[in-house]
């Protein structure tokens, strides 16, 4: 090898070494960056046009009711969630004994009940 290699072949190896180091801090610069841009953005409050808006015919009132399971098929041996309605799912339907929620025992979360 002559001298005029071994330097070329230095030259190399330095650029080789310091691209991707260069490339490396560009990307975290860059992801620094966007995630700084992210939480700026995120923290900004909303405009009065963006804030929630009640319905034109007033607050929405709490419904109380009673609610009871669909029945499960018993007819098959062995159900898989795919073979029952809504894919394993379960839905409610309203209980045919409404009574107000607030006397019943049940509603009140737990504890001993009221005397």
């Amino acid at each position: 090898m002559t001298l005029c290699s071994i330097e070329l072949a230095a030259g190399r190896d330095l650029a080789v070494g310091a691209a991707p180091f260069v490339v490396g801090v560009v990307l975290v610069a860059l992801l620094i960056a966007l995630v700084w841009r992210g939480q700026r953005r995120r923290a900004r409050v909303p405009r009065p046009e963006e804030q929630p808006r009640l319905p034109e015919s007033g607050p929405v009132g709490e419904i109380i009711e009673r609610r009871e399971p669909d029945e499960v098929p018993r007819d098959v041996p062995r159900s898989t969630p795919h073979r029952l309605p809504g894919f394993g799912n379960s839905g409610t339907r309203p209980s045919g004994a409404q009574q107000d929620a607030s006397t019943d025992d049940r509603s009140r979360g737990g504890g001993r009940p009221q005397e």
